[in-house]
């Protein structure tokens, strides 16, 4: 029986300079997910407004439930520009306010919430009060937690993420994260070490820490196992973090080993990344051939 996740936050257009593409890093993750078989909702909110119209239709043509999306009336669907000269470190602008940042609790989302596997949230959609006040409802839930923090300045700050580092059960970060936090912490220089000493303080079931081109690894119970990745041509890096964590969470939830949950979710993040866009359309042979290279 497939297993049921939720994700938490924002969903939105990219703004390239040629065209317009969905995204949010959790709506990614939740298509990738609903892609590999799983049971997937998505909690956000739209607004009531012709973007927000289309990504309704998007999610829907994935077969995604709009179950949990909210329509605003007020606020607008949210955007984000996107500055994609430099194809291994994209810019973005983030569009404030937009509709996400006002997510309404319901009694119905955090039944859903509680029935899940899995509830995945980051820190962006906590920006606003409203949607960080439903967010620390739901966190309430004893649904497995996994927070990809997915940083995005200015929209956070240091007791934002000790707050929801605190809830999660499991923490998944990039390089780039791990410095910020080891700012933070004062934790050690070394990877090993400021992955023990953030585990200590935090207590999860594990980390999973993604390196770019040198690959990821997982860090539990003492333990580091790493993955060099995959070498491909990559086209962009949108969404290449979020199906990795997809192909994570895909392989972690079915008790897989550490090795084969990092060479899968390795293989879907560097397959996504050889495509334009974050939720491209592929077959479970795809990342095979990847696994293959």
């Amino acid at each position: 029986m497939p297993k049921k996740i939720i994700c938490f936050g924002e969903m939105l257009w990219d703004i390239f300079p040629k065209e317009s593409i969905a995204g949010g890093a959790p709506m990614n993750v939740a298509l990738q997910l609903h892609h590999l078989g799983m049971t997937v909702e998505m909690i956000s909110r739209i607004g009531d407004d012709k973007l927000g119209n289309k990504l309704i239709s998007f999610v829907k043509d994935f077969g995604l439930s709009d179950r949990f999306i909210q329509k605003d009336p007020v606020h607008p669907t949210g955007t984000v520009v996107v500055n994609d000269q430099d194809k291994e470190n994209i810019r973005y602008e983030i569009v404030k306010p937009a509709a996400w940042d006002y997510i309404q609790w319901t009694e119905s989302m955090e039944k859903g919430v509680k029935n899940a596997d899995a509830f995945i949230f980051g820190t962006l959609a906590a920006r606003g009060e409203e949607s960080k006040a439903t967010l620390d409802k739901l966190l309430e839930t004893p649904a497995l937690k996994i927070v990809d923090i997915n940083l995005r300045p200015p929209f956070y700050t240091a007791d934002l993420i000790e707050h929801l580092l605190t809830k999660a059960d499991v923490l998944k970060i990039n390089e780039d994260e791990l410095t910020l936090l080891a700012d933070f912490y004062d934790l050690p220089s070394k990877m090993e070490a400021a992955l023990e000493k953030l585990n200590e303080l935090f207590d999860f079931e594990l980390i999973c820490i993604t390196l770019g081109s040198k690959g990821a690894a997982l860090y539990q119970d003492g333990e580091i196992i790493s993955h060099p990745g995959y070498p491909v041509t990559v086209k962009d890096t949108v969404g290449a973090g979020d199906a990795f964590l997809a192909g994570f969470v895909y392989k972690y939830l079915a008790n897989d080993s550490p090795e084969k949950i990092l060479d899968f979710a390795c293989a879907l993040g560097a397959l996504v990344a050889t495509y334009s866009g974050g939720t491209p359309v592929y077959k479970m042979e795809d990342i095979q051939h990847i696994q293959n290279l």
